[in-house]
């Protein structure tokens, strides 16, 4: 974890956290390391949060500066420019958003000319560039600087990709769907259309202030209540760069990253395509779900929390499938990142292939209650290396007995220790995650909020 760039990115508040002195100069020192040798080509996306266009031209300034060329995708998704970066031949690309933050924060995530999270050594230079410990880059004079170009081409290539990835059409299928007000908004209804769907949309009407804002992903629940009154077969809710997914059966309950892998992990061993018959998941996937896979011969690998080191896992083991609880999911067939709308395309095959609803192909998974308690403290590697912590952690799982477990880990960007029980009741998980919480507190690791 760098000072600025986390496991998402370089994300804040906008002008607080993130200002556009922080954009102009990644900017400034992408289009320098990337054209050392030649013309660098950067293409950039953004969502819809207001400050994104503030961020979009600062970057421009920078990255043209040191004599890039900068080509703008406008509003669009994460994945779009990881496909863009990857099938193009661009030397990187940056999306510019917060996810599924609220709209007064920003983030600048720069993908590598594979389309991946670019690499932890460059996002090293960029901040010691950012805090003048490295020098300053030449800028480009006369005919050397760059251009900025409309690449809004690249957008609706990739619209056209992910029309071409399902083997059938949708129809008669009643399909809702939440965009967040984001970079959802622009793409999944055109998608959803065009593979003969009767769509429903709520949440697209962007205007700079409401993404994320009681929609998307991280509010389900009315993407929940929409399915419902509408009698619609199915529902899905991306969030702000629309890289993640959730969906909604036609019975109003929240389908989970975690049921998702299920789902399209066992269409996927049914077709004989799922490499290594290994599903990767990351250490916060729900216990319910091992257990399910199990009953179906599937093994699964375990990762840190965030995408990338799932697509790391399943770079280096060679797995097609991976993802986490929150929605990303990463079909390595098709993509490098999470994508939200190929997600839900992949999960609209899968009942169409089987031929039953979403609340059907999940029934075998039983979900086991989590409780999750954050707790601020002074330092978290002190906690995570007290002896005591761990004792109390490993007592909790082995009173459990296979039922249940304590997990510990450190949030990726806030002083904060997050504490995570699993049980077969919920009166369990609260019993058992205050004997970890209370260790923390009485040994003054804690602080006072």
């Amino acid at each position: 974890m760098g000072k600025y760039f986390g496991t998402d990115g370089f994300r804040g508040e906008a002008n607080v956290d993130l200002t556009v002195e922080n954009a102009f100069k990644v900017g400034r020192y992408l289009g320098y390391y990337y054209g050392r040798n030649h013309k660098a080509k950067i293409v950039i996306g953004k969502d819809t949060r207001r400050s994104s266009y503030m961020f979009e031209y600062a970057l421009v300034a920078g990255l043209t500066a040191s004599g890039a060329d900068a080509y703008l995708l406008h509003v669009t998704t994460t994945p779009s420019v990881s496909y863009i970066v990857r099938t193009d031949g661009f030397d990187a690309g940056i999306m510019i958003s917060a996810s599924h933050n609220p709209y007064y924060d920003n983030g600048i995530k720069v993908i590598n000319g594979k389309g991946m999270k670019l690499e932890a050594d460059i996002e090293k230079k960029i901040e010691e560039y950012i805090d003048g410990l490295s020098g300053e880059v030449p800028h480009a004079l006369r005919d050397e600087i760059g251009r900025t170009v409309d690449y809004s081409m690249g957008r609706n290539r990739y619209i056209g990709y992910l029309m071409s990835i399902p083997t059938r059409a949708f129809k008669d299928f009643k399909v809702g769907l939440d965009c967040a007000n984001g970079s959802a908004s622009s793409i999944a209804k055109a998608v959803f259309d065009a593979l003969g769907a009767k769509t429903y949309v709520i949440n697209n009407e962007p205007d700079g202030l409401n993404i994320n804002r009681n929609a998307g992903s991280t509010h389900i629940e009315n993407l929940q209540r929409f399915v419902v009154e509408n009698a619609l077969d199915i529902g899905f809710a991306y969030d702000g760069d629309a890289d993640r997914c959730i969906a909604v059966d036609e019975f109003g309950r929240e389908v989970n990253g975690d049921l998702i892998l299920y789902v399209c992990g066992k269409e996927l061993k049914k077709h004989g395509e799922l490499a290594n018959n290994k599903i990767v998941t990351t250490v916060m996937s729900n216990l319910g779900l091992y257990k399910a896979l199990e009953a179906e011969g599937i093994d699964y690998a375990q990762t840190a929390v965030g995408d990338k080191y799932v697509y790391e896992n399943m770079v280096t083991e060679g797995n097609v499938i991976g993802g986490e609880q929150s929605g990303h999911i990463i079909f390595s067939k098709h993509a490098t990142t999470g994508d939200g709308i190929l997600t839900s395309l992949k999960v609209m095959e899968a009942l169409i292939e089987e031929k039953q609803t979403l609340a059907q192909l999940t029934e075998p998974v039983k979900i086991f209650p989590q409780l999750l308690i954050n707790v601020r403290v002074k330092d978290k590697t002190v906690v995570l290396d007290d002896a005591d912590v761990k004792a109390a952690v490993e007592k909790v799982t082995s009173d459990l007995e296979g039922n249940g477990r304590a997990l510990v880990r450190p949030s990726g960007t806030e002083p904060v220790i997050r504490v995570m029980v699993e049980a077969p009741t919920e009166e369990l998980c609260h019993e058992h995650v205050l004997k970890v919480v209370n260790v923390i507190k009485e040994k003054g690791f804690a602080v006072e909020e």
